[in-house]
C-alpha cells in the first residue's frame, strides 16, 4: 500500500478522442509538405516541436473556421471517459489532461465534461499572422533534452513522486518522455508498442472502462 496521493495524467488525441486529431487535419487539408513532416516526426528525424510548429506553419490563418469545422464533424470521444471522469472524483484522484494537440480543439471538446482549464495542458495555436504559429506555455525544463514543445514530463515533475503516485494514460510519440517518470501507465497503440520494446510494465486498454476495471484499488 502507497500513502502517496494518485494522479493521472491523461493524453488527448488518440486517447481521450478516438482519432489524432492533428493528424486527421492534415490528412484532411493535405498542405504541401505535411506528409514528408509527420514522417520524419514520427521516425524521430525531428523533434515533436519541430515537426508540430512546421506542419502548423503550412496553413493560413484564413483556415480556422474551416478547421474548426472539420474537427467538430469528426471528433469523437473514447468510451467511458465520463465514468472514469467519474470514478476519479469519488475516489479523490486529481484528473489532468496533458496533451501535445491545440487548445483551439481540446478547450470545446473538453468544455462539457468540466475539467478545470487549469488541468489541462496543451499547445497554444496563433491565428494572428498570415499562418498558424504554434507555442507552449510549458517547453522542456532542464531535465528534459527532448524538445517536446508541450513537455508532460516537465509537467508531471510538478507533482513528485515521494507525494504523488503518477498515473499515465496515453497512446503515442508525444507520451514517450513523459512515460518514463510514471508509476503505472495505462497504454494503447503507439506507446503501448514502445512500452513492450523498453519492457516497461504497463496495462493495456481500448476503452476508458477498461481503465477504471484496472485502476488500482490499493493507493489511499
Amino acid at each position: 500500500m502507497t500513502t502517496r496521493k494518485p494522479v493521472v495524467f491523461c493524453d488527448f488525441d488518440g486517447t481521450i478522442t478516438l482519432t489524432d486529431n492533428v493528424i486527421e487535419l492534415f490528412k484532411h487539408f493535405r498542405p504541401e509538405g505535411a506528409e514528408d513532416i509527420l514522417r520524419r516526426t514520427t521516425t524521430k528525424e525531428c523533434s515533436i516541436r519541430e515537426g508540430v510548429e512546421t506542419l502548423f506553419a503550412l496553413l493560413p490563418s484564413t483556415l480556422r473556421p474551416r478547421m474548426v469545422e472539420f474537427i467538430k464533424g469528426q471528433l469523437k470521444i473514447r468510451s467511458g471517459f465520463q465514468e472514469l471522469l467519474d470514478f476519479c472524483k469519488e475516489q479523490n484522484v486529481e484528473f489532468i489532461v496533458t496533451s501535445g494537440g491545440m487548445d483551439f480543439v481540446l478547450y470545446p471538446a473538453l468544455e462539457p465534461f468540466g475539467i478545470p482549464p487549469e488541468h489541462i495542458f496543451c499547445n497554444n495555436a496563433d491565428f494572428s499572422g498570415s499562418h498558424i504559429r504554434i507555442t507552449s506555455g510549458h517547453p522542456c525544463d532542464e531535465h528534459c533534452h527532448s524538445d517536446c514543445g508541450m513537455c508532460k514530463s516537465t509537467v508531471m515533475r510538478r507533482y513528485p513522486q515521494e507525494e504523488y503516485y503518477r498515473i499515465m494514460i496515453g497512446d503515442s510519440i508525444t507520451d514517450f518522455a513523459g512515460a518514463a517518470f510514471a508509476d503505472l501507465i495505462f497504454a494503447r497503440s503507439h506507446l503501448e508498442e514502445e512500452c513492450r520494446r523498453l519492457q516497461m510494465p504497463h496495462l493495456s486498454f481500448e476503452t476508458f472502462h477498461d481503465v477504471v476495471r484496472q485502476f488500482p484499488r490499493h493507493l489511499s
